[in-house]
């Protein structure tokens, strides 16, 4: 049975937004081409609901699909009358929310933070929304522990996103928690969206434009990725970059949205675990060449934690290791071939039992 997704669309809804869900969401198919989300937009009481463009929208659903999802999209709406003065909802939208089970999944997109907020479910929380909405929701929400610089929150049941295209982050993120990275990668291509974005809002807050001979950290960024397998320092890259550690830590940060180590240590992990998927992945891998190869293949292009060493299983370890003691390299022990051993074996006995054989080999031996 799909997963059944119900977007809440409110007065003064952003278009684009609200459209989010169901445009990522649809796009979610398994191996056999069918959905795995089935996404209703409505709203309370089934009217109509005015868009903060020159149109307003008709929906087909009430407010009664909410107590059926599993899952539940607040879209982005601009906040106006006492939610946006006073943080307090209309109480005929607080009424339809509260009706929700408490299982349900409850998700915001942009400035549909205010809503969750709202009704006190945020509370002792991180959260997000739109930058430019971060100091009225901060003032408006106190007790919740804003996050302005990411693109968005899991809190498990609760989950927050940044502005619009941060929403369909969110969205492909709520697809890999449900389904795995292949999945949400494949739906990332229908969508024609990257299936990951590094950093945060940070790298889109308005700042005072820098001075043209500053340099930026993206060539640093893109050395960087080429040089994942092997150590790669602080000073390593501040050197590549001619900034002091210092200065390379405050630009890279201000670029980005984390530290050039949170970074670093986010491309190991994505490209182990986008590796590892591809070697595992049956639908894939084993069409041209064996899982063992792809390992292999991932293994040379991938970073491993230091200090690494395949571990070796214990039926292995306990497996006696057949070398002959003439032919045993110093460096590389590796076992002669059954067939080989025998047949020298066999060899030796014939000369022994053959008439003059044991004499002719005690001659050579002391050297007659």
């Amino acid at each position: 049975m799909a997963h059944r997704v119900a977007v809440l669309a409110l007065d003064r809804v952003v278009p684009f937004d609200l459209g989010i869900a169901a445009r990522v969401f649809n796009a979610a198919r398994d191996a056999h081409g069918n959905r795995l989300y089935e996404v209703v937009t409505c709203s309370v009481g089934g009217a109509p609901v005015r868009t903060n463009a020159d149109f307003t929208l008709v929906v087909e659903h009430d407010e009664r699909a909410l107590t059926r999802a599993d899952t539940i999209v607040v879209a982005t709406q601009e906040p106006e009358g006492r939610l946006r003065d006073e943080g307090v909802l209309a109480a005929d939208v607080a009424a339809a929310l509260s009706a929700v089970p408490d299982r349900t999944r409850l998700v915001s997109i942009c400035t549909g933070s205010f809503v969750l907020a709202a009704l006190g479910l945020l509370d002792g929380l991180p959260a997000t929304t739109h930058w430019m909405q971060a100091e009225r929701f901060r003032r408006l929400f106190p007790k919740v522990d804003l996050r302005p610089d990411v693109l968005f929150v899991d809190n498990g049941r609760l989950l927050t996103s940044a502005g619009g295209a941060a929403g369909v982050d969110l969205c492909l993120h709520i697809i890999r928690r449900d389904h795995g990275a292949e999945i949400a990668n494949s739906a990332a291509r229908r969508c024609v969206v990257p299936p990951w974005r590094d950093g945060g809002q940070a790298q889109f807050i308005e700042h005072p434009l820098p001075a043209v001979s500053v340099t930026t950290t993206g060539p640093t960024r893109e050395w960087a990725l080429g040089r994942l397998r092997g150590p790669l320092t602080l000073d390593d890259l501040a050197e590549h970059a001619r900034m002091s550690v210092r200065t390379f830590t405050r630009r890279f940060r201000a670029e980005v949205g984390m530290s050039p180590n949170q970074w670093v240590t986010q491309q190991r992990v994505d490209r182990r675990a986008a590796c590892s998927k591809r070697a595992t992945c049956p639908s894939r891998a084993s069409r041209t060449r064996p899982v063992s190869a792809v390992r292999r293949s991932c293994d040379s292009t991938c970073a491993r934690p230091s200090g690494y060493r395949p571990r070796r299983t214990a039926a292995r370890s306990a497996r006696p290791r057949r070398t002959h003691p003439e032919h045993r390299s110093p460096r590389h022990p590796c076992p002669l071939p059954r067939e080989k051993e025998q047949r020298r074996v066999s060899d030796r006995i014939a000369r022994h039992t053959t008439p003059g054989g044991a004499a002719r080999d005690a001659a050579r031996s002391t050297g007659q």
